[in-house]
C-alpha cells in the first residue's frame, strides 16, 4: 500500500531520455511503497562518504565567446549565460579558459608575450599583454576581445565560479621550435637572463608568464582559482601545443610554478596532467615524490583515449589529491546512444564514482557548423549550439548532464555511496550517483546505459523499507533532489528553431572512445 509520508519537505525529481523528448522534464514525487517488486533495487547509504563535489561547467574559448558577442544581442546572450550560470537556474558553476590561444580561436592564433621582429627574447616579459582596448571594444584584441568580457560577465551572475585556465602553448620564443603552432618543446635548462641564477632561466620566466596572466585578469575581476601546466602534454597536433613529458611536469611544477604562484597567488591550485588517459598509463607515484605530490591540488582528465583503469594511476597515488575532468566534447553526428554514453554514462557516472569532483566540459558553445575552429577542426559541438547568423539557441545533451549536476547537486555536497554502477559508463545495468551537503540536501542521478526503460525502486539506508519507484528512460537519466528548504525547481526553455549543417569531421586522436 502507498505510504504518502515523506522524510523531506521538499522534493524535485526530473526526467531526461538520451533523445531529448523528454528535457529535464518534471515529474511527479513517487509515492512510498513497501516493497520494490520487480523494479532494479537502489541503495542510497549516507555512512559511506567519498569526493566533495566543487561544481561542473564548460570551456570559454575564444571561439565560443565570439559567438556570445558577435552573434547575439546583449539581450539574448545575457539571457543564456544567466540561465547556464545563476545558481537559481542552471547552476554551472564552473569554467575553463585557455592562456593563450587554442585551437578554438576566431582570431589568429597568439600568446601573451609575442615578440616584434628583432626581439629574440623577453627575459622580463616586457612585451606580455593579454590584449588592448576595453573588453568587448570593437579595436580590443586577444582576450579583450571576447573571453574577458564574456567571463566579466558571467562572474556578475555567478560570482563565486570557478575558473580553471590552460595554456596550449608557450611564447613561441620560449620554444623549440620558435613556433605557437606546432608540437614544440619548452627550452627546459636553458639561460635567457644574464647569468646563470635560477630567475635567468627560460623555467622561471616561464612560470612569471603564468603569474602576469593571473595579475591581470585580477585587475579586470576575474579570479583564477586553479591553472594547469600544459593542455594534453602527450598530444603532437598541428595547432598551438607544447609537449612535456611526465618527469618533466613534475619537476617544472615542484621547482618553479608552485613556488611562483607561492609567493604572488599561493591559493590558486595546480591541477596535473590535464589530458587523455594515455598520459597516466603508469602511476603517478613513480616518477612522482609525496614531497612534490603536496605542489599539486590533484589530478585532471580528459575522455578521448585509454584504458578505464589508467584513471587509477592518478586517483589512488596520493590521499590528498582531488580529481577533475577537465575536457571532453561530442561530434555534432554523434548517436543517441554514443552521447548518451560519453555524457551521462563515461562522465557522469563513471568519472564520478571513481573520484571525479570537478567537470569542465569542452567548448560551451559552437554554431551551427561546428566552429568558429581557427584550426579547421570541423564536426564538433558545443553544449548549447549558437546559430551564427540569429543568435538562437540549441541545448545538447551536453547541457542537460551538466544541469543535472548544477541544479540538483549542491556545491559543497559530499558523494555518498549508492549501490547501483555500469562497470564503464556504457554497460551492465542502472548506474547511480547520490550526495549529501551538510544541511542534509540529499541529491541522485540514476542513469540507464540501455535502450528500452527500465523501474527502479530507491531506499535510503536509515529509513528502513521505504521505497520510492521510477522508470529511467532508454539513454537517459532520472534525478532528484530532497531538502527541508525551498530548492531551485526551474525549468528548461524550449529550444529555438533553426537548421543544423553537419560538416565532415577528419579522423584523430580525439575520436577515440573512452575504452
Amino acid at each position: 500500500m502507498a505510504q504518502p509520508v515523506n522524510s523531506y519537505r521538499y522534493e524535485y525529481w526530473t526526467r531526461t531520455s538520451g533523445d531529448l523528448k523528454d528535457r529535464r522534464t518534471p515529474i511527479d514525487v513517487p509515492h512510498i511503497v513497501s516493497t520494490p517488486g520487480d523494479a532494479v533495487k537502489i541503495v542510497v547509504d549516507p555512512t559511506q562518504e567519498y569526493q566533495m563535489w566543487e561544481g561542473a561547467g564548460a570551456a570559454i574559448t575564444d571561439s565560443s565567446a565570439s559567438l556570445f558577442m558577435n552573434s547575439m544581442t546583449s539581450e539574448q546572450r545575457h539571457a543564456i549565460l544567466t540561465e547556464m550560470f545563476d545558481p537559481e537556474q542552471g547552476g554551472f558553476s564552473s569554467a575553463r579558459m585557455s592562456i593563450g590561444a587554442c585551437d578554438f580561436s576566431s582570431q589568429k592564433y597568439y600568446t601573451y608575450d609575442d615578440l616584434p621582429d628583432g626581439v629574440a627574447a623577453d627575459a622580463a616579459l616586457e612585451h606580455f599583454s593579454i590584449g588592448t582596448g576595453e573588453p568587448g571594444a570593437p579595436d580590443a584584441t586577444r582576450d579583450m576581445k571576447n573571453v574577458v568580457p564574456v567571463l566579466q560577465e558571467i562572474v556578475s551572475i555567478n560570482p563565486a565560479v570557478k575558473i580553471m585556465a590552460s595554456p596550449w602553448s608557450a611564447p613561441a620564443w620560449m620554444k623549440t621550435f620558435n613556433r605557437i603552432d606546432g608540437s614544440g618543446r619548452l627550452r627546459i635548462g636553458e639561460y635567457v637572463g644574464n647569468g646563470y641564477r635560477y630567475q635567468d632561466t627560460i623555467d622561471y620566466v616561464y612560470a612569471q608568464y603564468f603569474v602576469k596572466f593571473i595579475e591581470a585578469y585580477a585587475k579586470l575581476g576575474i579570479h583564477i582559482t586553479s591553472v594547469t601546466m600544459q593542455n594534453e602534454p602527450s598530444n603532437g597536433c598541428p595547432w598551438p601545443i607544447t609537449v612535456w613529458t611526465p618527469e618533466e611536469l613534475t619537476k617544472w611544477g615542484s621547482e618553479y610554478l608552485r613556488p611562483a604562484l607561492d609567493r604572488a597567488f599561493p591559493d590558486v591550485e595546480i591541477y596535473f596532467g590535464d589530458d587523455s588517459l594515455r598520459f597516466w598509463q603508469r602511476p603517478v607515484s613513480e616518477y612522482m615524490t609525496p614531497a612534490q605530490a603536496q605542489c599539486f591540488a590533484g589530478a585532471a582528465f580528459h575522455t578521448y583515449s585509454g584504458l578505464p583503469t589508467w584513471v587509477h594511476n592518478g586517483t589512488r597515488q596520493f590521499p590528498q589529491w582531488k580529481s577533475a575532468m577537465t575536457e571532453r566534447r561530442c561530434m555534432l553526428d554523434e548517436t543517441v546512444d554514443e552521447a548518451s554514453h560519453v555524457m551521462f554514462g563515461e562522465i557522469g557516472n563513471w568519472l564520478v564514482r571513481n573520484g571525479v569532483g570537478l567537470i569542465n566540459l569542452w567548448n560551451i558553445a559552437l554554431d551551427e557548423q561546428g566552429f568558429p575552429s581557427y584550426a579547421g577542426t570541423s564536426g564538433r559541438r558545443g553544449v548549447i549550439t549558437i546559430d551564427s547568423s540569429t543568435g538562437k539557441v540549441k541545448r545538447n545533451l551536453e547541457y542537460f548532464m551538466l544541469r543535472n549536476y548544477g541544479q540538483d547537486v549542491p556545491v559543497g555536497s559530499r558523494r555518498i555511496g549508492s549501490s547501483n554502477y555500469t562497470p564503464d559508463g556504457r554497460n551492465g545495468g542502472l548506474g547511480s550517483v547520490a550526495f549529501e551537503n551538510k544541511r542534509g540536501d540529499l541529491s541522485v542521478i540514476v542513469y540507464n546505459p540501455g535502450g528500452t526503460d527500465v523501474e527502479a525502486a530507491i531506499t535510503i539506508n536509515g529509513e528502513g523499507a521505504r521505497w520510492q519507484k521510477v522508470v529511467v528512460p532508454a539513454y537517459g537519466t532520472v534525478t532528484f533532489h530532497k531538502s527541508d528548504r525551498e530548492m531551485n525547481v526551474s525549468t528548461v526553455p524550449e529550444d529555438d528553431e533553426f537548421k543544423i549543417t553537419y560538416t565532415p569531421h577528419p579522423a584523430d586522436d580525439h575520436d577515440e572512445t573512452l575504452f
